[in-house]
């Protein structure tokens, strides 16, 4: 962050990913206050989330009640879960990428940086990032509309042996996986940027991600691909600790009673749970 403009443009990625590592030593504070405040909840609902909903909805989908109004009532519970979650989601990775962004732009103009003073940014800085996403959000509507198109045709093609057909729909979903996905990703968090460091954001941000990202599309590509195969790492991290937990059941010599923990997942969703103490769960 040292070097003059005009030498920003030779960066090379392992110097970037370095420089980005050392960003937080230079306002320890601050940044811990961000990560305790904003990005742990964040961290946090992410794992509560993957942790609980799969197996309350296995059973849902597994064990179907014959009484049709509580089935309807737990699928409601459940729903509206998710979307106290999706909104829970989509306020704090704001909140994050605005905190994060205006901070490090601080440190790079030599401005003061303070955790009060990224707070106090935030409210002008969260309705740029919002407009960004809203945009994002009916581009990722129109690429869900075209990829579920083609997986319906690629499914009829192989229903039907289209040989021909089977593959170029294949083809289409791969550049629609591998290419179209990952440069949306990129476009949305490099226009996000923009829109806090510039007097611009919505489309004109767009617009500017657009023609910063010419010349420099294999270096994003090779950063978002890395960004979600992190992702993907820590998503299997966070289900490998349900596995854990029965390999510990396990070691020490405790069975699990499917029954009772039946009962004990939907109590989540209002069911009626008999008082059972926890030594019921072993076997």
């Amino acid at each position: 962050m040292d070097l003059a403009p005009e030498e920003l443009q030779f960066l090379s990625i392992p110097y970037i990913l370095s420089e980005s590592i050392s960003i937080p030593q230079r306002s320890p504070k601050a940044f811990n206050l961000i990560t305790v405040a904003l990005i742990f909840p964040l961290s946090f609902a992410i794992l509560a989330h993957s942790l609980f909903t799969p197996p309350i909805l296995n059973q849902l989908e597994s064990h179907p009640l014959a009484d049709p109004a509580q089935t309807h009532h737990e699928w409601t519970l459940l729903l509206t879960f998710e979307f106290f979650y999706l909104i829970f989601l989509f306020a704090f990775s704001l909140l994050s990428t605005a905190a994060v962004v205006f901070t490090v732009a601080s440190l790079y103009t030599s401005k003061p940086v303070s955790f009060s003073l990224t707070i106090s940014a935030i409210p002008k800085v969260f309705k740029r990032l919002f407009t960004i996403f809203a945009w994002i959000a009916l581009l990722m509507f129109v690429y869900d509309a075209l990829l579920i198109a083609f997986l319906f045709m690629f499914f009829i093609a192989v229903d039907t042996q289209n040989i021909v057909l089977s593959f170029l729909a294949f083809m289409v979903i791969l550049v629609l996986l591998l290419g179209v996905h990952v440069y949306i990703t990129a476009l949305w968090h490099l226009a996000s940027v923009v829109s806090v460091l510039e007097p611009i954001y919505g489309l004109a941000a767009m617009k500017k991600s657009y023609e910063l990202l010419k010349g420099r599309i294999n270096m994003a590509f090779i950063l978002i691909l890395g960004y979600l195969a992190i992702c993907g790492v820590i998503g299997g991290i966070f289900g490998s600790l349900s596995l854990f937990y029965y390999v510990c059941k396990s070691y020490h010599h405790q069975g699990i009673d499917k029954s009772a923990l039946q009962d004990h997942l939907g109590g989540y969703l209002g069911e009626y749970v008999p008082s059972i103490q926890m030594e019921n769960f072993d076997a």
